[in-house]
């Protein structure tokens, strides 16, 4: 690569070599041959990638830290794959300017980071730690000094464990709307767009009712559903405080991984039913916040267990949003039957193809269908992917690098999907690649890769795999390539 290159893409000599190699990968067009037929997106487009506080950051007890719930839970002997922990992770506390260059060779435009609100508040409110609040302060100038657009998300399942009885508690709904505030009125010179949460049924049904993630419970019904309103009503008064303590002009919204429903055939009758199942299947969480009420179908089928409103709660859950993110990896299939419902969720056979994960169903049409269904149910104002990856079997090879042809082809595929959306005029800004880096994979710990950067756990190395050149390309073309 030229000098006169380098220094167009604003790159060190460093991640120039590291992601040189990639270019002899990729066969030049021969004369005369067509061009290559490019999918293009709209001007301005946002192309970025999203990490998360614990995943990558380290350093848990330095710097006025207090615990989280997953720095008990991943310590707790059986929670974690061998025992693996967030200790260290990426190092990414200390390292962060290596990982704000891996983002400027990479060519975004953006990076959606989260905050551990454990480093903010210690004991989850009350005493401010200001080592906490100015490491994030420096993170954010290094990004907007490589003239990257940070996207802040508040919280990112790394719940305080000091904030008594966690989620099951209405008081920490309370002290969330407490710690946006002040994080926004920190923040808000810097930041234009804030999310205030992370797939809710992540850190309510996973980790109340399956017991999977952090603080690892098995409680019943009444008590998850109690969990799941606690979460929303964070949600909203997060926005409220989150618009009072920022600019006008500030973005408020969330990152959401809701249901993703797609139908069999694109007949007008699955595409009603799964428009049907959308807003049914995702009643405890999106379709209250976007409709700002608990629809019939889920209040009937809770029943007694159905969770207890306070007055004023459901008018702050709906508070209207800037944009809506989806979180979209996997799909559920629907067909239109004669039920009640008026659909049907398809079982999913053994023999469908999965990424490097159980749950990682491959179905790229899903990026399509999960921007339509949520466009045509509610009409956001605008919409970001805010996470979209895979976890593969990556190895470094013989020669130093990792070949990663079937991430791009995950990615490929999605985007090409995605690409429709866009093309169809569904209002989609940006999309935000997960992730950056390996990190640790919550319960499993270190055996899952999700990252464009392999991260060697012993070094805390990087290096870019054949996918991180994929993506820069991508991004230099605005198309899917």
């Amino acid at each position: 690569m030229s000098d006169m290159t380098r220094r167009h893409f604003g790159m060190t000599a460093a991640a120039t070599a590291a992601l040189a190699y990639a270019a002899t990968a990729v066969p030049k067009l021969a004369i005369g041959k067509p061009k290559p037929r490019l999918l293009p997106f709209p001007r301005g487009f946002i192309w970025g990638c999203a990490t998360a506080a614990y995943q990558i950051e380290g350093a848990t007890d330095i710097d006025g830290r207090g615990p989280s719930i997953w720095d008990t839970f991943s310590h707790t002997q059986g929670k974690t794959y061998h025992g693996d922990t967030g200790d260290i992770a990426d190092d990414s506390y200390h390292l962060y300017k290596d990982d704000v260059a891996a983002l400027k060779a990479l060519g975004v435009h953006a990076y959606r980071m989260s905050i551990s609100w454990s480093r903010i508040f210690p004991e989850g409110k009350g005493r401010v730690n200001p080592q906490g609040i100015d490491h994030y302060k420096r993170v954010i100038d290094e990004l907007l000094a490589h003239h990257i657009r940070p996207f802040i998300t508040l919280f990112h399942w790394d719940l305080p464990q000091a904030l008594a009885g966690g989620w099951q508690s209405r008081d920490t709904a309370l002290a969330f709307a407490d710690y946006a505030a002040f994080v926004a009125k920190q923040l808000g010179d810097r930041v234009s767009h804030f999310m205030t949460t992370n797939e809710f049924t992540c850190f309510t049904d996973l980790s109340y009712g399956s017991g999977q993630f952090a603080p690892g419970l098995r409680l019943p019904p009444g008590q998850v559903n109690q969990i799941r309103h606690h979460a929303i009503l964070a949600h909203g008064l997060g926005v409220q405080a989150i618009r009072a303590n920022t600019p006008k002009g500030t973005a408020v919204g969330l990152a959401e991984n809701a249901h993703v429903y797609v139908p069999v055939a694109e007949t007008a009758e699955d595409i009603a039913a799964t428009q049907r199942a959308t807003r049914d299947r995702n009643a405890p969480f999106l379709t209250a916040v976007m409709e700002g009420q608990y629809i019939d179908s889920y209040l009937q089928q809770a029943g007694a267990d159905a969770p207890k409103v306070q007055p004023g709660d459901m008018q702050a859950i709906g508070s209207p949003l800037d944009f809506v993110g989806l979180n979209i990896y996997t799909p559920d299939y629907v067909s239109a039957d004669q039920s009640a419902k008026g659909y049907r969720v398809e079982a999913v056979p053994k023999s469908y193809p999965r990424m490097d994960q159980p749950w990682l169903l491959v179905g790229p049409e899903c990026m399509y269908w999960g921007v339509r269904n949520v466009c045509d149910l509610w009409n956001p104002k605008v919409l970001y992917i805010t996470e979209n990856g895979c976890s593969c079997d990556d190895a470094v090879t013989d020669d130093g690098q990792v070949h990663d042809t079937d991430r791009i082809m995950y990615l490929r595929n999605h985007l090409t999907h995605l690409q429709r959306a866009t093309s169809e005029g569904y209002a989609v800004k940006g999309y935000f690649q997960w992730s950056l880096l390996d990190n640790f994979e919550w319960a499993d710990g270190y055996s899952k890769r999700f990252g464009l950067y392999y991260v060697d756990y012993h070094t805390r190395k990087r290096t870019p795999k054949l996918s991180a050149y994929w993506y820069r390309k991508l991004i230099e073309s605005n198309a899917v390539v």
